[in-house]
């Protein structure tokens, strides 16, 4: 992504401070908000089980907005975090404004989202 669609993605962002221990996002929810991780650890957990531990550079929640379904994941905050939080419809301006946005959250829910038996 260039500078400017960067600097547009983090403009329409808000930076927060996340102690450890933090549940973020919640399985079985709607999609309300993303985050991307700038500082800090998540572990990703489907039905109890850790799937997934994600840091600086990732994002989270992403998937059930592009997918537009309830969240597959809970996702726990392992030490303290500062995170860009995104809601909902943030994301999806972001989507139609940046086509390269659009192509690597759609990329990262294509990996994310668990595929159906036999697949």
């Amino acid at each position: 992504m260039s500078d400017a669609e960067v600097a547009l993605i983090a403009s329409r962002g808000t930076q927060v401070h996340l102690p450890a221990d933090w549940s973020l996002i919640w399985e079985k929810t709607p999609a309300d908000k993303a985050y991307i991780i700038l500082r800090g650890e998540v572990s990703v957990r489907r039905a109890g089980t850790e799937i997934a531990r994600l840091g600086p550079g990732d994002t989270v929640g992403e998937s059930a907005i592009v997918s537009r379904k309830l969240r597959n994941a809970t996702v726990v905050s392992l030490t303290e975090m500062d995170v860009l939080h995104f809601t909902s419809d943030s994301v999806r301006q972001l989507l139609d404004e940046v086509p390269a946005f659009r192509e690597a959250l759609e990329q990262t829910t294509r990996e994310r989202l668990p595929q159906p038996a036999g697949s």
